[in-house]
């Protein structure tokens, strides 16, 4: 279950977020100049958020310049910025809850499952996150458990995640994905029933839903979606996964063909005929 198709990383790091509560109007105005250069030159909003950081912009600053970081991908050290804006407002403000979710989601994109736990478990305990909210960093725990290779754990959160965000197409997305990879094709195909139903056109559950079909055995089933993927996202991760599924099933049903015949030997001659005896 690759988490680059679960949460959009810019939209979870919080890059179309609105701001916390800002001190003055001044901050305001400077932290919204701040995000809308992370959109248009990333790599100008690190210098400038780096120039705030020094002048006492605080955790505004470092929320900016883990902005940055993102867009440019650079995920650790938007990790780290977002872990100091929640050092900054300290562990009993609500916004450090927000910074660490932002936090974990780029742990997680930098591939450091372990830290990504750990920025999600500070968030959890905070209690400062709402019913859904809690429900969303649970499916950030569990991918990065997945990571990991905890299956048992990430079944956990996933089922807490379900039990808080039964409309969120994605938990049953991604219980579906892990129910696979746990062999238990029963609860994938109810999963991804249910993923289908609250997002019917959405590719990455459509390819799963391939999948899991032709690991049934329903190969008409799996072809109609992977198909049904490959034309409606060609452009996408999922298109290409489904035009790829699509050839090796056309390799798979061609029926080998035989080796080229080898040259047949010249028929024997009969042997000469005896000479006449006067």
């Amino acid at each position: 279950m690759p988490a680059s198709v679960l949460i959009p990383i810019l939209a979870a790091a919080g890059l179309q977020a609105a701001p916390p509560p800002p001190a003055d109007a001044e901050t305001e105005a400077r932290y919204r100049a701040c995000v809308a250069q992370v959109r248009a030159d990333p790599e100008a909003a690190v210098t400038t958020a780096n120039g705030w950081r020094i002048v006492g912009g605080g955790y505004y600053a470092r929320q900016c310049l883990g902005l940055a970081y993102v867009a440019l991908e650079r995920w650790g050290e938007a990790a780290a910025q977002f872990e100091e804006a929640a050092r900054t407002v300290g562990p009993h403000d609500p916004r450090a809850a927000d910074f660490q979710v932002q936090a974990g989601n780029a742990w997680l994109a930098a591939g450091e499952g372990t830290r990504a736990i750990q920025a999600f478990d500070a968030a959890l305990a905070s209690g400062a996150l709402t019913g859904q909210m809690r429900g969303e960093v649970r499916l950030d725990r569990a991918r990065a458990l997945v990571a990991l290779g905890s299956l048992d754990g990430a079944r956990q959160d996933l089922d807490e995640a379900l039990r808080l965000v039964p409309e969120d197409p994605m938990a049953w997305y991604l219980s579906a994905g892990l129910a696979r990879r746990q062999r238990d094709t029963a609860r994938a195909a109810a999963d991804i029933a249910r993923a289908r139903a609250l997002a019917p056109d959405d590719p990455d559950v459509l390819l799963l839903a391939g999948t899991i079909a032709g690991d049934a055995g329903n190969m008409a089933e799996a072809e109609r979606l992977y198909r049904q993927v490959a034309s409606a996202a060609p452009d996408s991760r999922a298109g290409r996964a489904a035009r790829e599924a699509l050839a090796t099933a056309r390799e798979i049903e061609l029926p080998a063909q035989p080796p080229p015949a080898a040259a047949a030997p010249p028929p024997p001659q009969p042997p000469a005929p005896a000479p006449h005896s006067r």
